[in-house]
């Protein structure tokens, strides 16, 4: 009696898997590499926006094109040095790719930059594709810095990782290394430095922490609120949604 047969292990039922389980979030969280290259792109298109603004008009191509190098993946620089790793253009040729053909863009026709900057619409969507990959990149030094790094005094290392994930967000600002403090001199933390900052602190504390316990792919979860959070962020700093006028009477 009672030979034969199986008991039946119920799996799991996640009430949180609505989260993942959409194309918004497919998409977010860059599964595809068609999406993932598309915001890559979206991403070096906003920084050399950044950079040929800055420049002076009298810079050689060579000065706009290193500059654009650098505030692309200095992060993903100064990181893998720290971790005793490949720097990420080293590493993976998508980024030197997407960066020459945005530069290209910029260069030779300037007249679309200009566009993207008087159209919110159109800047909003770049926007949100440059948060998804800084999203990312936090995501994968964090996590690499928490397992390249020993404990010390805590069951898991807390300051190193954080530190990891916020120069992976925003470590082009810093570059080339003769600005120093520059960047913060003058108007403090810019609003990636310290999105970076937060979004690379409370990733590491919810991943390493009883917060995570029970929840099913926690990381991917995590990935999600993490790259929501830059996209909110982003688009009213980048929007300047945020400043309000006060008319005085």
């Amino acid at each position: 009696m009672g030979r034969g047969r199986k008991e039946v292990v119920a799996e799991p039922v996640d009430p949180t898997a609505w989260m993942l389980n959409n194309d918004v979030a497919e998409f977010i969280l860059l599964h595809q590499k068609e999406v993932l290259y598309m915001c890559m792109l979206g991403y070096t298109f906003l920084h050399g926006m950044k950079i040929f603004k800055a420049a002076p008009k009298t810079a050689p191509v060579s000065y706009k094109l290193v500059s654009m190098i650098l505030a692309c993946t200095g992060g993903g620089i100064l990181v893998p040095i720290f971790l005793n790793g490949i720097p990420v253009p080293l590493a993976n040729d998508a980024y030197p790719i997407a960066i020459l053909t945005s530069f290209a863009i910029h260069h030779y026709f300037p007249i679309i930059g200009e566009v993207v900057d008087l159209s919110p619409w159109v800047k909003a969507c770049i926007i949100v594709f440059y948060e998804c990959v800084r999203a990312k990149v936090v995501l994968t030094f964090t996590i690499a810095a928490n397992s390249s790094i020993a404990s010390s005094l805590f069951s898991f290392p807390l300051f190193g990782p954080i530190m990891c994930g916020t120069v992976a967000g925003c470590g082009g600002a810093f570059l080339p290394l003769n600005k120093g403090l520059d960047p913060i001199s003058t108007t403090g933390m810019q609003p990636p430095m310290m999105t970076a900052c937060m979004g690379a602190t409370m990733l590491h504390l919810f991943l390493n922490t009883s917060m995570s316990e029970g929840i099913i792919d926690a990381k991917e979860k995590a990935h999600l609120h993490l790259a929501l959070f830059f996209i909110a962020t982003g688009i009213v700093s980048g929007l300047n949604l945020g400043a309000i006028k006060v008319m005085k009477e």
